[in-house]
């Protein structure tokens, strides 16, 4: 039986950091807008002003289904967080990062209702948002000398190899 350092595949710091900031994000969003629809309407993102409110009127079916999918997409990155792939990290990539491009997009052409500083604000955090998927998706860079040792004499099709892959 292979051990679990075998099975999992090596994983980049900047892989950890996107991943918890994910969990974090996906923690905080999530519960509040799942748990307190109205006070998440009313107050998100509360230190940085109240964005949600200025955009329409409130709609709780809308609002619990917002912290749903920052839950679900919280917990595909506690997975990765706990079962270490590339595959896996290539995919919730792709959809932290789907996800933060479309929700930059459409705020990025619905900012004339705000301030400007509130505008400001809202592309900044949206912007590092999206950019974790990019982060988590990205794998990590190894010394060709490190390479070149771990997979000597391994044949071409065995895990030393796939591991880089």
């Amino acid at each position: 039986m292979a051990s679990a350092s075998l099975v999992r595949d090596r994983v980049g710091r900047l892989q950890i950091v996107a991943l918890v900031g994910t969990v974090v994000i996906a923690a905080g969003v999530g519960i509040w807008a799942y748990v307190l629809p109205r006070e998440f309407y009313d107050h998100f993102p509360s230190v940085l002003g109240e964005w949600i409110s200025q955009d329409g009127p409130f709609n709780e079916h809308l609002i619990r289904d917002h912290g749903a999918q920052y839950l679900a997409l919280g917990a595909a990155s506690v997975g990765a967080l706990i079962w270490r792939a590339q595959p896996l990290y290539r995919v919730l990539g792709i959809a932290w990062g789907g996800f933060g491009v479309l929700h930059f997009a459409y705020h990025v052409t619905h900012i004339g209702h705000m301030s400007a500083p509130d505008a400001t604000a809202q592309m900044i955090v949206l912007a590092v948002a999206g950019t974790l998927g990019i982060g988590i998706a990205i794998p990590p860079r190894h010394r060709e000398s490190a390479l070149q040792s771990s997979d000597a004499g391994s044949p071409p099709n065995s895990n030393a190899t796939r591991r880089w892959m």
